[in-house]
């Protein structure tokens, strides 16, 4: 490893040490031109201090923590010293922030490089709260260290419930107050992602108007993300449908757990499919459509149910950069993109439907299927119904609720029961399939306030036991039943924040 300053002023690198962790850098989006990245280190903070490290992760990345002592590795997590072979860049992007469109880039966040694991796979190593960039914008470049272990824990579970994302494998305290409202305890979140581009990376280049760069871009993509396309005469067309599938299946399975992402702008749409930047991220309870806790959001343009179509409304942005590409007459060229655009409706909803189908055991196709879905849906919105806890009890989970002795409901549940009877098999097959995508245990949103606030009194306990129940969302181990209640009734509305 090369060592730097203690403080806030870079010093020559040393010697590196021995790698006894098995980093193996190679940085290729390093290499890509000027416009593409600011070269920067992160800035070194006063005393760091290892909060939380993700052993399974590291495991999986090949990475081996055990000789490395707990104030090296607090160095390590804050970039007071760098491991040998990175290149560590701030990432250019653009952005549509509340269909507003700004030109952005890491403001915060610096990619240390990218780790291939034996297995060949790469993956982008990026700090997150290390300090000012020319892409700051006026901003600290700094994190709390709530928004960090909220975005470990969530990003965590959407892991365990089996949705592409973005991972956490350090959280570390800076030593350092950062100030929002109030004062509060600096972090910064070690972010771990099959790559950063983004729908914002394509806006941020086919802004410049270079199309080589943009070419460029295109081809660096598909080389990371899409090989299968590499020889493809209309790459760009092939780009964007897989692109689209992508993101279609991505939405479904948000849709499926219940989770709302809180702030769905083009920057925060990552062109690999994995759920990425968890800001005001929450998950619903009870089931209501329009449900939106970003405290930013004043007009419900995230809420769960606009979840598909801003993916849409992404995409478009995403098939705008790429007309030069899709066919030198621009007319043409729209003409192609909007038709494959508007095909997002017709996969989303087959998807939408077949997760549901899942979701219910219902094999086979009937006419009244989605009627009989709907209904359910719309008796859960009516009746306030907790959206994960009512599938559980249609799994026969002891769910306590006298909500499901509601007339409706058991009228609901006997056309279920005829509707499964042509399934042509038993009630525990139908249940298997239901339990591979019902989740038992989500992280409840006061479940995750709690750990968090113990957090910011030096009580990690409670943090790491919620990350022990959401590891088997599927199959709990252990009696999970206080995870599994909705949150208390309160006259006060559940707001979730940036962190910026």
């Amino acid at each position: 490893m090369q060592k730097r300053g203690n403080f806030k002023q870079y010093l020559e690198p040393i010697k590196p040490v021995k790698n006894y962790i098995n980093w193996n850098f190679d940085n290729s989006y390093s290499k890509l031109p000027e416009a593409f990245k600011e070269i920067i280190k992160p800035v070194s903070v006063l005393n760091p201090e290892l909060v939380i490290l993700n052993e399974n992760l590291a495991k999986e990345l090949g990475l081996d923590f055990s000789k490395i002592e707990k104030n090296e590795l607090s160095a390590l997590f804050a970039g007071n010293i760098l491991p040998e072979g990175t290149s560590s860049i701030a990432q250019a992007y653009a952005g549509h922030q509340f269909g507003h469109f700004t030109m952005l880039g890491d403001g915060r966040a610096v990619l240390i490089g990218e780790h291939v694991t034996n297995q060949k796979k790469r993956y982008d190593i990026q700090f997150k709260g290390s300090g000012r960039t020319s892409f700051s914008r006026g901003g600290d470049g700094r994190a709390a260290l709530g928004p960090m272990l909220r975005e470990y824990i969530i990003s965590e579970a959407i892991h365990s419930l089996n949705i592409p994302t973005t991972r956490s494998l350090a959280v570390t305290k800076t030593g350092e107050k950062v100030v929002r409202e109030n004062l509060l305890e600096g972090a910064i979140l070690t972010r771990v992602a099959s790559s950063h581009i983004r729908v914002g990376t394509f806006q941020y280049i086919a802004a410049k108007q270079n199309i080589d760069e943009l070419k460029m871009l295109v081809d660096y993509t598909v080389d990371r993300h899409y090989p299968e396309i590499k020889s493809s005469a209309t790459k760009a067309v092939d780009l964007l449908n897989l692109v689209i599938e992508k993101q279609c299946q991505l939405i479904v399975n948000w849709m499926r757990v219940g989770f709302i992402h809180g702030v769905m702008n083009t920057d925060n749409m990552a062109i690999s499919g994995e759920t990425i930047d968890y800001g005001p991220c929450a998950f619903m309870d009870h089931y209501d459509p329009k449900t939106v806790f970003s405290s930013i959001d004043k007009f419900g343009r995230y809420a769960f149910s606009n979840q598909p179509p801003i993916a849409k409304w992404n995409l478009a942005r995403f098939a705008e950069c790429l007309i030069p590409l899709i066919d030198k007459n621009e007319d043409q060229a729209i003409k192609t993109a909007t038709q494959i655009i508007d095909n997002f409706q017709t996969i989303y909803e087959q998807k939408w439907l077949d997760m549901m189908k899942s979701k219910l055991g219902l094999i086979g196709d009937n006419k009244d299927d989605l009627k009989l879905i709907n209904s359910l849906l719309n008796w859960m919105e009516e009746s306030k119904a907790d959206y994960t806890n009512t599938f559980c009890y249609l799994m026969d989970m002891p769910i306590k609720d006298e909500i499901y002795n509601d007339k409706r409901f058991i009228e609901w549940v006997q056309a279920w029961n005829n509707r499964s009877n042509l399934n042509n098999s038993n009630k525990e097959d139908q249940f298997q399939l239901m339990k591979k995508v019902n989740p038992v245990i989500i992280p409840r949103n006061h479940k995750v306030e709690e750990a968090l606030s113990d957090a910011n009194k030096n009580n990690y306990e409670t943090l790491y036991k919620l990350l022990s129940v959401i590891q088997n969302p599927y199959n709990p181990k252990v009696d999970v039943l206080e995870y599994q209640s909705p949150a208390p009734e309160s006259k006060e509305k559940y707001q979730t924040f940036c962190g910026t």
